[in-house]
């Protein structure tokens, strides 16, 4: 009982197929599979490796593509003259000496990019100073209706007679009256203030 082992004590290394069907296949068929060393998670990660190493190619290549893209379109920018640089450098007019040149040439260029930046800098910041002045007259609004006097009044009475009428609210519609006649009062005058 007990003492012989399940397992037999030689290890066999030899895969034997036997089937109640005939085996189509040829014995050296069999035999090359039965020796072969790969196993199936090896050629899991044969073909991981594999598609891998074609994924990084073809990231490569699209970034080398990429990169010379974006070369030609430096390249082409370069080479290409500014309309506005081409303006400062052609006189206006025939016959008049070109500003730029007998001011300074490319100094004075730059001065009048710098000064073109500046123009396009304070229209962006009187838009800035627009927009939050406008906050800032929204932001009044709203102080003036969370600072109104007899609206925080009536919702205190309002939320100190519920609470002392937890379980009859409805003896507290003198209160919810008063304070929805203040709230119809501060939208009167906040709609007045907005279409005036």
């Amino acid at each position: 009982m007990g003492q012989g082992t399940s397992k037999s004590s030689s290890p066999s290394t030899q895969h034997v197929f036997a089937s109640d069907t005939p085996v189509r296949f040829s014995q050296e068929l069999i035999d090359s599979l039965q020796a072969s060393p790969e196993t199936d998670s090896t050629r899991a990660k044969d073909l991981e490796l594999h598609i891998q190493s074609r994924v990084n190619a073809e990231l490569s290549r699209l970034e080398a593509e990429q990169t010379r893209a974006l070369k030609e379109l430096e390249d082409e920018i370069s080479a290409t003259p500014d309309s506005t640089t081409e303006s400062l450098h052609t006189p206006s007019q025939p016959g008049v000496p070109d500003q730029a040149a007998s001011k300074g040439g490319r100094d004075h260029t730059a001065k009048a990019d710098g000064d073109k930046l500046r123009d396009l800098g304070r229209e962006s910041v009187q838009k800035e100073i627009e927009e939050l002045r406008q906050k800032l007259k929204q932001r009044r609004l709203r102080e003036d209706i969370i600072g109104d006097k007899a609206v925080e009044k009536s919702k205190q009475d309002m939320v100190t007679c519920l609470r002392l009428n937890d379980r009859r609210p409805l003896d507290c519609y003198k209160e919810v009256e008063a304070f929805k006649r203040e709230v119809g009062r501060l939208e009167k005058a906040f709609l007045g203030r907005i279409l005036e």
